[in-house]
């Protein structure tokens, strides 16, 4: 007895059976009711990949977000595995359990990760800032006076001790073309890099002081004021 043929039609050359998961998607996309199978990919591959940048979020962050059990094992074992084929499989298990949360969930891990992100920004510039004063304070008297000025709360004394330490300590001209021949920093005394900490500290309490301040609000009256309010 011959099997009755499946009802269905042919999509380019390739044969959708009714009823099956294909029609229903095709049928989904002919109805603009809902996502394309595409974009359904796009979206999985997305977050995936959110799901794995969890891997590098710090504990502070990543605590209050109060995932589901099952996708904190699931990125341990992601972490764990060192394995090519064993990682790739559970970095798609990781995906799954992506696709689980609801859009709030969601929000919160990217604005977790943004966080994450613009705090790491502000610290490579504060390092750069750093750097750059660092050379300057031993470059040149000048900057020793300008740096005071800016913040008065600093121990004079030892700032001074140590600017004068570090041009002591620091490696000659021929030991500095030796070095960089080499592909390597000039070697640097212990004044020098305390000196660096010592610009990053205060740098860093100046950042923390002006993010606490309150914001002063404009008065109306201030003889200083343009704004259209002011006009009569």
């Amino acid at each position: 007895m011959s099997r009755k043929p499946k009802k269905g039609y042919f999509v380019r050359g390739q044969f959708v059976a009714e009823g099956s998961e294909m029609d229903e998607q095709l049928q989904r996309e002919m109805r603009g009711d809902g996502p394309s199978k595409t974009e359904l990919k796009a979206q999985s591959t997305e977050l995936q990949a959110l799901g794995e940048e969890l891997l590098g979020l710090r504990a502070d962050l990543f605590t209050p977000l109060d995932l589901p059990t099952k996708l904190v094992d699931a990125l341990a074992e992601l972490r764990r595995i060192t394995n090519f084929e064993g990682k790739r499989r559970q970095a798609q298990f990781v995906g799954k359990q992506m696709r689980l949360l609801d859009e709030e969930q969601i929000a919160a891990i990217r604005a977790a990760l943004e966080v994450q992100r613009k705090g790491s920004a502000k610290d490579t510039l504060r390092l750069h800032a750093a750097e750059n004063w660092r050379d300057r304070l031993i470059a040149d008297d000048a900057a020793v006076n300008a740096w005071v000025t800016q913040f008065p709360e600093t121990d004079v004394q030892q700032l001074r001790a140590l600017v004068r330490q570090a041009r002591k300590d620091a490696p000659s001209a021929a030991e500095a073309q030796v070095a960089e021949s080499q592909g390597q920093a000039p070697r640097q005394g212990r004044a020098f890099r305390e000196l660096f900490q010592l610009v990053r500290d205060a740098l860093e309490r100046a950042e923390a002081e002006a993010e606490q301040r309150p914001v002063q609000p404009v008065d109306p009256d201030d003889a200083g004021y343009t704004g259209e309010a002011h006009a009569r």
